[in-house]
């Protein structure tokens, strides 16, 4: 073996002991997780609270009932990962979760919601999402899904794996609100919920003008021509109640 080959094989192999000193850094079994969950209702904190109760290596380090608390806590606390509910009252999920990104864009943030995956989660994995995971979902699937994320990777269920594929090969039968952005689809979740246009400028920070475009774009990708058409368009597809 020539020096030049050697060294190389040298360098790989320091590459993929430090990458596996990181992951160990991050992530090692006598290390507690410090978990915040976030969710308006008591009783479905109290059952997640349960699950992490069994387990050695996790810990409830809080817990908050809205999208602001949640926001609040993470910027003066210390957590290892986030479950976030998507339908938050004050703030929802999708605005708590970009906040959250913002602000510790290494934070892991898992999404736990009663829609179905094909609803919310590629949308929600682009906008920084670790994982999604329902709520129906076995608690050895939370328990894995927070194992995961805290290592750094995304939590992708194998349902949500058929999704993505789809997508990639440009499967015809992708729902409208598929080709929207990341902006596009939070600001079209909105409109369908009844908010006005200056109260998601004021929420998101934006101009009124640049909320008008993003809703005239969100119409013409949807081929649709009316508020009432994007919120009937999310009602039937269960993307708000």
């Amino acid at each position: 073996m020539s020096g030049c080959e050697r060294s190389h094989v040298d360098a790989t192999t320091m590459e993929a002991a430090i990458s596996r000193a990181a992951i160990e850094a991050r992530y090692h079994p006598t290390t507690v997780i410090r978990i915040l969950i976030a969710d308006d209702h008591a009783i479905v904190r109290a059952g997640l609270r349960q699950f992490i109760a069994d387990q050695a290596d996790m810990e409830v380090a809080g817990e908050a009932a809205t999208g602001s608390q949640c926001i609040e806590l993470v910027r003066t606390g210390d957590y290892d990962v986030v479950l976030l509910d998507i339908s938050m009252p004050d703030k929802n999920g999708i605005d708590t979760l970009k906040t959250l990104k913002q602000m510790r864009p290494t934070l892991p943030v898992l999404m736990l919601s009663g829609y179905a995956e094909d609803q919310y989660a590629v949308n929600l994995l682009r906008a920084g999402a670790a994982g999604y995971l329902g709520k129906e979902a076995a608690s050895t699937q939370l328990v894995g899904a927070i194992r995961t994320v805290v290592l750094g990777r995304k939590f992708v269920s194998p349902g949500l794996a058929q999704i993505l594929a789809a997508g990639v090969a440009g499967d015809a039968d992708k729902p409208l609100h598929g080709e929207l952005s990341q902006r596009e689809f939070q600001i079209f979740c909105k409109i369908a919920a009844g908010a006005a246009v200056s109260r998601i400028a004021d929420e998101l920070h934006l101009s009124v003008k640049t909320v008008s475009t993003y809703r005239t774009r969100v119409l013409e990708k949807m081929g649709m021509k009316s508020n009432a058409d994007l919120t009937y368009y999310a009602i039937k597809n269960g993307l708000i109640d």
